[in-house]
């Protein structure tokens, strides 16, 4: 079969031959429709993947019905190594299915996969978030962010805050869900502009992808007894953190990584969440690459693709 094989680490993959899958107890082998090219892929290859491996989108494929008849588009999630889901077939255990709903086009459901699921699941899961409260999802323009802004409405947020330095992207937000945008600019009063931004309704829910100066800012917003879902640290991975922000909004610090929620959790919250989709409530923008194009995909995502890329085998 074909295959985007990574022969050593720190080395883009290459599209090339790979051994056919042959499943073993409790593993099935799998048509992929459509994989998710992320950032997590990157780094695993980046040194921590197995050598002469098909590139591991682990949490990103998407099947399609095989020979004994159609069946319904499942999301793939943990793929048995040495395969991947940038392959035309891939090895996974039986349970590791979870069934995407009717009407979603294999290349959103693979979108939704990795960091669609970890917006839906910190708000939902992590945050408890409850209808009526309000949200502040700092990165909104990101992978995980953007998706955030939308679920936070989808689940019956009041109030939806999107903050993020592109300005133009936050057009985006405001467009599907954001209430109000908030761009993180250098000298600005961020807790200021936070503060200003949320009006009356306050900032109950923070999900943060970026920690640094923004995440402290959004501490010093928030209402007393938010909570601050700590998912990611791209802006910075230290910052300086008064005990007295963290006692005078009585704070909740939450640290959120997905694949730490029950799998059940995780069967019902995609289910749910490409139900939404089904429903236009969530979007993603996606560029669709055949997996010949492995090579570019790959550069695209190391310099910031501005939408979803989608490896279709």
């Amino acid at each position: 079969m074909k295959a985007a094989v990574l022969d050593d680490v720190g080395v883009p993959p290459h599209f090339g031959d790979f051994a056919e899958p042959e499943p073993g107890e409790g593993q099935v082998v799998v048509d992929v429709a459509a994989a998710a090219v992320n950032h997590l892929d990157l780094a695993k290859a980046s040194g921590l993947v197995l050598h002469r491996a098909a590139s591991d989108s682990v949490r990103g494929g998407v099947r399609r019905g095989r020979s004994d008849g159609p069946r319904p588009s499942r999301l793939l999630r943990r793929p048995v190594a040495p395969y991947g889901s940038w392959a035309q077939r891939t090895l996974v255990p039986e349970t590791d299915l979870l069934d995407v709903a009717a009407g979603v086009d294999d290349a959103t459901a693979a979108a939704l996969g990795n960091t669609g699921l970890a917006a839906w699941l910190a708000l939902s899961w992590r945050a408890r978030l409850q209808p009526g409260e309000s949200v502040l999802v700092l990165g909104a323009t990101g992978a995980v962010g953007s998706v955030a802004v939308q679920a936070a409405k989808s689940l019956g947020a009041s109030h939806v805050i999107a903050a993020a330095r592109n300005p133009d992207r936050l057009q985006w937000a405001r467009q599907h869900g954001a209430d109000a945008a908030v761009v993180l600019a250098p000298g600005t009063d961020l807790p200021a502009a936070f503060r200003q931004a949320a009006g009356d309704h306050g900032i109950d829910v923070i999900i943060d992808p970026l920690w640094g100066e923004p995440a402290l800012a959004a501490m010093q917003a928030a209402t007393p007894g938010a909570r601050h879902v700590q998912i990611g640290a791209s802006t910075g991975a230290t910052i300086n953190l008064p005990a007295t922000v963290i006692r005078s909004a009585e704070l909740e610090i939450l640290g959120f990584v997905v694949f730490r929620v029950p799998l059940q959790a995780r069967r019902d919250a995609y289910r749910s969440l490409t139900e939404r989709a089904a429903l236009g409530e969530i979007a993603v923008d996606v560029i669709r690459l055949p997996l010949a194009k492995v090579a570019s995909a790959w550069e695209q995502e190391q310099h910031g693709a501005h939408a979803r890329l989608i490896l279709t085998p």
